[in-house]
C-alpha cells in the first residue's frame, strides 16, 4: 500500500531472506498504532512463509533505527481506551498488536538480524533484544529510558537483557537510563559488529546469507532449542538437547549433506 509504514522486501540476490523496514524516518521510526499493526502483520506473514529462512530488520533513513513507541499517539489512545471511550477500530487493533509487533508474545520461528542504522531506543531496543544477531552503525546509540519516564520496562528488557549480558551492565542500562554508544554496546556483548553506516545492511545481509545457506530445519531447531535449553538445569539441558537433535539425523537434509560432502559439492536443501 502507498501509505504503508512497514515494508517487506525480498532482495533479488538473497532468495531466502526477507528485509523488514520501519519506514517513519520523519518520526524517528517510532511505532504508532498503524506501524504496530503493520509490523505484527509482517511478522505473521513471514512466520508463515516457509521460503524465508532468515529475516533482517532495519529502519528507514540514516539517523534512527527505531526510537520506540510513538508516545504522542499511543498514550492518548491507550488512556481513552482505559476510560472506556470508543476509539477507532484500526487504532485499537494497533494497541492490541503491541506484544506481537515487539515479538514479546509471538515467536517468529526464524533467525532475526537487526541492521541498526542509527539510534536504538525503547521499543527499538526491545526489538533488538528479540533478535539473534545485530550489526550497528558507528553512530548508533542505545538506551532504555523507562525509569526516566516513571515506567517499568515491560518489553524484553527486564527479562532478556540480564540473560544476554552481565548482570551489572544490564542493571546500569536499565536503572540509569543513560545512552551508550555502539562501541560500548559491542564491548558489552549486545552487538556482533559495528561498521561504517554505509556497510550496515551489506554486513547484515552477509550474516543472513550465511544463516540461510544452511539446512533450514537444523537452523530452526537450533534457534528454538537454544532458547529452550537456556532456562533448564544443566542435567535436563543435556537430556533435552539429545531429544531435539535425534529427529534431525533422520531427515532428507541430513542425508543430502552426507552425499554432498562425499561428492564435494554444496548441498541442495529440501527442508525435509
Amino acid at each position: 500500500m502507498a501509505d504503508s509504514v512497514i515494508s517487506i522486501d525480498r532482495p533479488a540476490a538473497h532468495a531466502h531472506i526477507a528485509v523488514v523496514t520501519i519506514n517513519r524516518p520523519r518520526h524517528a521510526n517510532s511505532l504508532n498504532p498503524p506501524a504496530l499493526r503493520e509490523l505484527a502483520r509482517a511478522w505473521r506473514e513471514i512466520a508463515a512463509d516457509d521460503d524465508v529462512r532468515c529475516v533482517v530488520l532495519t529502519g528507514a533513513g540514516e539517523r534512527v533505527f527505531c526510537s520506540g513507541m510513538d508516545l504522542k499517539e499511543t498514550i492518548p489512545a491507550a488512556q481513552a481506551f482505559a476510560r472506556g471511550e470508543r476509539i477507532d477500530p484500526e487504532i485499537f487493533e494497533g494497541l492490541r498488536a503491541v506484544s506481537t509487533a515487539t515479538l514479546v508474545e509471538f515467536d517468529l520461528g526464524k533467525p532475526l538480524i537487526c541492521a541498526i542504522n542509527g539510534h536504538c531506543r525503547g521499543g527499538g531496543f526491545d526489538l533488538m533484544l528479540a533478535s539473534e544477531m545485530r550489526v550497528a552503525a558507528e553512530h548508533a546509540t542505545f538506551a532504555l529510558e523507562e525509569v526516566a519516564l516513571g515506567l517499568f520496562p515491560t518489553g524484553h528488557a527486564a527479562v532478556m537483557l540480564p540473560r544476554q549480558i552481565a548482570w551489572v551492565h544490564a542493571q546500569e542500562i536499565m536503572m540509569t537510563a543513560r545512552p551508550l554508544g555502539a562501541r560500548r554496546a559491542l564491548e558489552l556483548g549486545l552487538l556482533n559488529r559495528v561498521v561504517e553506516a554505509s556497510l550496515v545492511m551489506e554486513t547484515a545481509l552477509e550474516l543472513a546469507a550465511a544463516v540461510a545457506s544452511n539446512a533450514p530445519l537444523a537452523v530452526a531447531a537450533t534457534r528454538s532449542g537454544v532458547r529452550e535449553l537456556l532456562h533448564l538445569p544443566l542435567h535436563e539441558a543435556y537430556r533435552r538437547q539429545e531429544e531435539l537433535g535425534r529427529p534431525l539425523r533422520r531427515t532428507e537434509d541430513a542425508r543430502e549433506a552426507q552425499r554432498a560432502f562425499v561428492e564435494k559439492r554444496k548441498p541442495i536443501w529440501k527442508g525435509r
